[in-house]
């Protein structure tokens, strides 16, 4: 359990909260390259952390980010014109930058008095198929990390946004929780399982294609400089030999699932206390397609995910479209690994109360990242250097192979050992 304290510092991530104050210590996702599609497209609205903004692409294909209301007299920049190298308010038509430059004051057509002001603008960088941006406190402002799967070729890359209504910790515990993957999503984890026998399921893409049909995981955790890693080790039925899946958690909100042919990096980004923006990049050495992953993940159905706004819909209205019959032969009356967890996320309520719970050992790295980030927290709150900031995060992977019973599980990925900080290009 969580005390309510641990869990509101934690848990809420606006301004002036130490939750947010850590939060602000890094580069976020703020929104796909593809929904700014093309130069001059149309804005977007961006919550993040509590706040409102307005990114938008520009006549030249940059990418900017201004805080959402006009300098002038608040109104939204998101119904602004984009046009002619900047972002235009409709109400006077003061123009913006991607630098939040003063580009024009059409009622007050001075220019000595633009080049006296700046919108509030913030750094940005776009890779992998995503924005990014930083919101902190400018000279704090760290490398920016890149991962794995920014380096993959487009076509071998699939990325995509889920925004879901609960807190971005039910989330990332979910995912960083090993021993859910063999029953909430047993139809694809334990194919067989109503005949009380296993075989693998065959997907290379399916993340919850377990190779055990083990319920009972053993964790071993370690501390690393991106946060921490662990194993799960799963019986596997031959004498010294054990599955072993390593799975990353990168301080404040990353992970990495490895499926048989291609890894999955997933990044829990908070709006505000109550909504989350999930990132899934799935990337690998052959090619894959948006379709598959929309398909695998359950997002294939409108009544689940609005694809155009990136809003998962279920909710309790419809007890998340959950059949009563299909289960007769689907453990949970859902289909889809996404479907299935933000399903279970929302079921906690916006923001779950950890104070009421019960631990078993299987929830090891569940702690483990609480503590993680109770430690970040507190770091930063004694002008410390939380962990993750500014590191190449290009060698942290994931995997689920066999393991001898007397090999090392840390010589699985031996990189981890090694990551260094990150380079600005």
């Amino acid at each position: 359990m969580l005390s309510h304290d641990d869990n509101e510092m934690l848990c809420r991530v606006g301004p002036g909260t130490p939750g947010g104050a850590l939060m602000r210590r890094y580069w976020h996702p703020v929104c796909t390259s593809a929904q700014l599609p093309a130069p001059d497209c149309a804005p977007l609205r961006v919550r993040l952390l509590g706040e409102q903004y307005v990114a938008f692409r520009d006549s030249n294909g940059h990418v900017g980010l201004l805080e959402e209301l006009c300098m002038h007299r608040g109104a939204s920049l998101a119904l602004g014109r984009v046009e002619e190298g900047g972002i235009r308010c409709l109400y006077h038509g003061w123009k913006f930058s991607v630098s939040g430059a003063v580009l024009e004051t059409p009622n007050h057509a001075d220019p000595k008095y633009a080049a006296r002001m700046t919108a509030p603008a913030f750094p940005v960088r776009e890779a992998g198929g995503i924005v990014w941006a930083y919101v902190g406190p400018k000279e704090l402002e760290p490398a920016f990390s890149r991962y794995a799967f920014m380096d993959a070729a487009p076509d071998h890359r699939v990325v995509l946004r889920i925004n879901v209504a609960c807190n971005y910790l039910q989330l990332v515990e979910g995912g960083e929780d090993s021993s859910h993957v063999g029953v909430l999503h047993t139809n694809m984890a334990r194919p067989g399982w109503k005949d009380d026998s296993f075989t693998r399921n065959p997907d290379v893409v399916n993340p919850a294609a377990l190779a055990s049909n083990d319920l009972e995981p053993s964790l071993k955790i370690e501390d690393t400089a991106f946060g921490f890693h662990y194993v799960a080790l799963r019986k596997t039925g031959e004498s010294g030999v054990r599955n072993a899946r390593v799975v990353p958690f990168i301080v404040p909100y990353g992970r990495i699932i490895p499926a048989p042919a291609f890894l999955f990096t997933v990044l829990e980004v908070p709006e505000d206390d109550m909504h989350t923006s999930t990132y899934i990049v799935v990337h690998g050495e052959a090619p894959v397609t948006e379709e598959k992953i929309i398909e695998l993940l359950g997002l294939d159905d409108p009544k689940y995910y609005d694809r155009k706004n990136c809003t998962f819909n279920a909710s309790w209205a419809d007890s998340f479209g959950q059949s009563r019959a299909l289960m007769k032969e689907n453990w949970t009356g859902l289909r889809g690994v996404e479907v299935e967890d933000a399903t279970i996320g929302l079921s906690q309520g916006p923001l779950y109360d950890r104070s009421r719970e019960h631990l078993v050992p299987a929830d090891q790295a569940v702690v483990r990242v609480r503590r993680a980030l109770l430690a970040a927290v507190k770091r930063v709150m004694n002008d410390e250097q939380p962990p993750a900031l500014g590191l190449d995060l290009r060698g942290v992977s994931a995997c689920d192979r066999t393991l001898a019973d007397d090999a090392a599980w840390q010589d699985l990925l031996p990189a981890h050992r090694d990551t260094i900080e990150a380079v600005e290009a």
